[in-house]
C-alpha cells in the first residue's frame, strides 16, 4: 500500500513538472511571438515634397531602440532641394509604457550632403559634412505591428561651417509610418 501511495505521488509530481515546463515554454514563445523588434518606416511628409527617406529601427530592450535613416531627394523640379542626401543613425530612450514606444529621446549623428554656396570663391559646391544633434517625438504601434512616428531634431554640423556658414545648423522632422515585425 505505502509502495501505491508513493508511485501515486512520483507520478503526480512528475505530471505537474511536465504541465509545468509545457506551460512555461507555451509562455517564453508567446512572449518572444509577441515581442517584434524590428521596424521599416517611411517619412510621409519628405514623400510628398519629394524625397524618400526610409528607416531601419532595432528595439534592444522596452526602453530603447537604435536606427538608421537615410534621405534621398528624387523631384528636383518642384522644389529647390540643396540636400543631396543624408545617412543618420540614431539612439533613442523611450518613456512609454509599452514595449519601445511613447515619448522619445533621441541623439543622432547625421553624414550629410547639399549644394551650399562659398561665400570665399562666389560659387556654390557640394559639401559633404557630419552634424551631431538631439530629438524628441511620439511612437505608437498598433497591436498588428503598425507604426506611427511624429519626430523632430536640431543638430549642428561640424566641420566646413567657416567656409558655409549658411549650413551650421540642420534639422530633420517627420510623420513616419512604418510597420513593426
Amino acid at each position: 500500500m505505502k509502495l501505491k501511495i508513493i508511485s501515486i505521488i512520483l507520478v503526480l509530481l512528475i505530471a505537474s513538472e511536465f504541465v509545468q515546463a509545457q506551460n512555461q515554454s507555451d509562455n517564453d514563445s508567446i512572449q518572444t511571438d509577441a515581442i517584434r523588434k524590428n521596424e521599416i518606416k517611411v517619412n510621409a511628409v519628405f514623400l510628398l515634397a519629394g524625397a524618400l527617406e526610409v528607416f531601419y529601427e532595432r528595439n534592444i530592450n522596452e526602453q530603447s531602440s537604435a536606427g538608421i535613416s537615410v534621405l534621398v531627394p528624387f523631384v528636383q523640379e518642384d522644389i529647390d532641394w540643396t540636400l543631396n542626401y543624408y545617412i543618420s543613425p540614431y539612439y533613442r530612450v523611450f518613456f512609454g509604457e509599452k514595449y519601445a514606444a511613447g515619448f522619445f529621446f533621441e541623439g543622432f549623428g547625421m553624414l550629410n550632403s547639399a549644394e551650399r554656396y562659398n561665400f570665399v570663391e562666389n560659387i556654390n559646391k557640394d559639401v559633404i559634412d557630419f552634424a551631431l544633434g538631439i530629438g524628441l517625438g511620439g511612437k505608437w504601434v498598433t497591436k498588428k505591428g503598425l507604426v506611427f512616428e511624429l519626430n523632430a531634431g536640431i543638430g549642428r554640423n561640424l566641420f566646413n561651417t567657416k567656409e558655409h556658414s549658411d549650413s551650421a545648423i540642420i534639422g530633420k522632422f517627420g510623420f513616419n509610418l512604418g510597420y513593426r515585425f
